[in-house]
């Protein structure tokens, strides 16, 4: 009997090393809609309007600067937790951009856009806001020329910065920190701008300056721009001529549809769009639309390949 005993403590201390890795294994695949998200902090202020003072609305009123809605004179009120006059204007200015009845209050359609991860890039940007929506006169043999006006929603950056027009043919490369099974997602997105516009796209060979540059990145890497971790900003990328697209690499990526993952190929349709000069769109089903959920897919929308045919007039 006594020769059994250490037989009986080393399989005790297996089982309990087996538990543990269960344990860790779990919380390594736990889905990513589980993990917190930088924009989690919202979620509590559901109900605020003009007149409250709650722990928290600072935050509301940074997320809100960050993307353009907001900008206080006085960086005291910025810091405070008052739900004020600017705060509730800015707040019905996003509210209209997305569609929401323009309140001015938290209410749940609010928050639940508010939440959803989005692109980097503002929706309002030096006072300008790109959302709103472009009336353009069209002609109609049955009335006088350009009489008739319908109502696209794609957007240009702040001045419609864009590639000159002798520059219809530009080349990308990676940031040695891409990984290689992200390439080809983005390959194929390029495909797909090249079959829809003017431009065309190749990859660019190894002695070559690309116009165009794709990395991943996490939290402050330079650029003005940091990332947030998980679930809040997934990526960005800057108008033209600069050409830098940049993924968040602390979020999930998927090559195929995961409903726990962010679509590699989808995010670059949309940050390919700013490279070549398109802000956000307010229609959902536009690739430009600034906002994607875990799991979803998109395509080049007739939004998105109108404004890039005004853009260039083509």
């Amino acid at each position: 009997m006594m020769a059994l005993k250490p037989l009986h403590f080393f399989s005790l201390v297996f089982l309990v090393f087996l538990a543990l890795s269960s344990v860790a294994n779990a919380k390594r695949q736990m889905p990513s809609d589980q993990k917190p998200s930088s924009f989690d902090f919202i979620k509590h202020l559901e109900g605020c309007h003009k007149g409250n003072k709650t722990k928290g609305i600072h935050h509301l009123k940074h997320y809100l600067h960050q993307f353009g809605y907001l900008d206080y004179p006085n960086q005291i009120h910025a810091n405070d937790d008052d739900f004020d006059d600017l705060l509730e204007s800015a707040l019905k200015t996003y509210q209209h951009n997305y569609h929401i009845k323009p309140t001015g209050t938290l209410d749940t359609e609010t928050i639940t856009k508010l939440v959803t991860p989005r692109c980097g890039n503002p929706d309002i940007v030096n006072g300008t806001n790109t959302m709103l929506p472009r009336s353009k006169k069209t002609q109609n043999s049955s009335s006088s020329p350009s009489s008739i006006h319908t109502v696209s929603h794609y957007s240009f950056f702040r001045g419609n910065p864009r590639w000159p027009p002798s520059k219809t043919h530009l080349t990308y490369g990676f940031s040695a920190n891409t990984p290689t099974n992200a390439i080809d997602p983005v390959v194929r997105a390029f495909e797909k701008w090249d079959s829809a516009t003017h431009f065309t796209f190749s990859r660019a060979q190894n002695n070559q300056r690309p116009d165009l540059v794709i990395g991943f990145h996490r939290r402050d890497h330079g650029d003005g721009a940091p990332f947030d971790g998980p679930g809040g900003t997934i990526a960005h990328a800057f108008a033209p001529t600069d050409g830098r697209f940049h993924y968040d690499s602390e979020e999930t990526w998927s090559i195929a549809p995961n409903a726990n993952a962010f679509h590699l190929e989808t995010v670059a349709l949309h940050e390919i769009g700013h490279l070549l000069g398109l802000g956000h769109s307010s229609v959902e089903g536009a690739i430009m639309y600034a906002r994607i959920q875990r799991g979803a897919t998109k395509n080049l929308h007739a939004d998105d390949i109108q404004g890039i045919r005004v853009l260039y007039n083509v």
